[in-house]
């Protein structure tokens, strides 16, 4: 069958107004592997956790009706209210040195001329470290007798100290063990800003008279503040989700009276060592209610202070 010329364009004509008149239908089509993973491993657990938090679940087959008594039950467990103030105690103590810390040091590194990659590579390398790791490594630093914290401090006269078995100092053991573990991802979100100021402005200011330290007062910290709210940001609501760091640096207990348990150990041993899955669920619900509202919070600062550059 002879196919005349002038059908061809139409036909593709028609093939390409096809596609355009329906570009929502090829948008859903690539995106359907992100709901559906995201209706899988994010949504229904949120939808199955609620549900369980509703009955008295356990791990060997038990379940009745609760209703809302886990949820009475639960503002009333002095334990579990403890494990939050650890949490957020952490998330006090770890989030400052952590955002000061990374800007001095982005701060420091930006004005090296030559060799500025193996500075990145010092302060980035720890952070890619699994969390055994860096356990091992600061188990070792921390032990009494022969661990190398200890031995500085005996070799200058001063008494050792109990690190990790101490009240009031297991947890800033932690925070210091952290700080050094995950300084890295904010330095390189800070020397990234820093490479997003114009030098024109710099060159500017110098030629007015402005010392370093006014070009970094009126110049770099302003423009830096998204970045920085975008640190506090990721910091605090990775800092309120601890749990690897203190369960293996303290071997699963909860610290010495229990002063360094934080939420989620709580709730994995409310549900995993208690065998109490619905009470474990509630408490999980709850602080994830809590996460999701210091997150709205800190998205809402964000938001100001994108509008405030503008």
């Amino acid at each position: 069958m002879a196919v005349s010329a002038e059908s061809l364009p139409r036909t593709a004509t028609r093939s390409a107004a096809g596609r355009r008149a329906h570009p929502e239908r090829w948008g859903w089509l690539f995106s359907s592997p992100f709901f559906v993973l995201y209706i899988l491993f994010l949504l229904w657990p949120v939808i199955a956790a609620l549900r369980t938090s509703l009955f008295d679940e356990s791990l060997v087959g038990h379940t009745a009706w609760r209703g809302l008594k886990n949820y009475s039950e639960l503002l009333h467990d002095a334990n579990f209210w403890q494990a939050m103030w650890h949490t957020l105690e952490f998330t006090l103590l770890s989030t400052p040195p952590l955002v000061l810390l990374a800007l001095g040091l982005a701060l420091l590194v930006s004005r090296v001329a030559r060799g500025q990659w193996l500075f990145r590579l010092a302060f980035f390398a720890p952070f890619v470290l699994p969390v055994s790791v860096v356990v091992l490594i600061w188990n070792w630093l921390y032990q009494p007798g022969f661990g190398l914290i200890n031995s500085y401090l005996t070799s200058l006269g001063l008494s050792e100290v109990n690190w990790l078995g101490q009240v009031g100092v297991a947890m800033l053991s932690v925070v210091i063990a952290t700080v050094w573990w995950t300084l890295g991802f904010n330095f390189v979100l800070y020397l990234a800003g820093l490479q997003e100021i114009p030098r024109e402005l710099y060159e500017a200011a110098a030629t007015d008279g402005a010392t370093p330290w006014q070009q970094t007062r009126n110049i770099t910290l302003p423009l830096l503040r998204s970045t920085t709210v975008l640190v506090v940001m990721l910091q605090v609501i990775a800092s309120l989700k601890v749990f690897d760091q203190i369960y293996l640096l303290q071997q699963g207990s909860a610290g010495p009276q229990n002063s360094t348990r934080p939420a989620i150990q709580y709730i994995y041993e409310s549900g995993f060592t208690s065998y109490r899955l619905g009470y474990a669920s509630a408490l999980s619900f709850v602080f994830f209610l809590c996460v999701v509202a210091v997150s709205l919070i800190l998205f809402r600062l964000v938001n100001v202070a994108r509008s405030g550059e503008r």
